[in-house]
């Protein structure tokens, strides 16, 4: 498996390891995605939607004047508590080691060390062979 750089969202979630990018039928393409094949809360998204980014002045959340935003935030805690997993830390390694170094990362980072299918970040482990993740 390797992260195509246009999986990764405006603020630093990795959709390739989205629940609704992996699910077999109606898969969403990832936030930077056709609109047309998401779910309506995915096309609604206020950070998707930001206005610095709907502009083209930034492509990640962390090139924003307005860095990190309240949504942001919330939506990094939400991720942290429930899934283990940090949109501002992401955006933070995208900033300072580059968004292929990123990539590559989470190539490794998602892979079920047991079976070697593509883990779920919604999922606190393997769907495949049920081995718990590591946070």
């Amino acid at each position: 498996m390797k992260v195509e750089i246009d999986l990764i969202a405006p603020c630093g979630m990795n959709c390739g390891v989205c629940h609704r990018y992996l699910r077999e039928n109606d898969a969403c393409p990832g936030c930077r995605g056709d609109d047309a094949l998401k779910m309506v809360s995915c096309t609604h998204c206020t950070i998707k939607n930001c206005t610095s980014l709907a502009a083209g002045r930034s492509r990640f959340c962390f090139e924003c004047a307005g860095y990190p935003c309240r949504r942001l935030k919330a939506l990094d805690k939400r991720y942290r508590t429930k899934y283990g997993m940090s949109m501002m830390e992401n955006l933070q390694n995208i900033k300072t080691r580059g968004l292929k170094a990123f990539a590559a990362d989470e190539t490794v980072r998602w892979i079920c060390k047991t079976c070697g299918v593509k883990l779920c970040v919604h999922k606190r482990y393997c769907v495949h062979c049920g081995t718990v993740r590591s946070a």
